[in-house]
């Protein structure tokens, strides 16, 4: 059994920044693809960032020079560092890895539980 568990979601005023993290568990010896995304009330889930285990990364048009994605593949961990944040990025955000190999099997497209970030005018 694997888990993607995110932290640091919460409620900034506009212009702030705050950082979302995620942490694998399990009995994990690798994970492809890492990203974030996310879905905003009333809206469809889309993506934020991802990262692959090489450390390329892909943007969503609308983050693009406001948030960074990064990883520790040791410690199975992705991060998402926000700036600038605007209302309109008031959203569930959402871990997901897109392939984790560990010691009992091949788990794809996990998902996480999700975080809320509210950003106020």
């Amino acid at each position: 059994q694997v888990q993607l568990v995110e932290s640091g979601g919460g409620l900034v005023q506009a212009g702030g920044s705050l950082r979302l993290s995620c942490a694998a568990s399990g009995r994990i010896f690798s994970i492809n693809t890492m990203g974030w995304y996310r879905q905003a009330s009333g809206k469809q889930r889309e993506l934020v960032a991802t990262i692959t285990r090489g450390g390329s990364t892909n943007y969503g048009d609308s983050v693009k020079g406001r948030f960074t994605i990064s990883r520790d593949n040791a410690k199975n961990t992705v991060l998402l560092q926000m700036n600038s944040l605007q209302p309109e990025d008031t959203a569930v955000y959402y871990c997901n890895a897109d392939s984790i190999m560990t010691g009992v099997g091949r788990y794809r497209d996990v998902w996480g539980q999700g975080t809320l970030v509210t950003v106020s005018s």
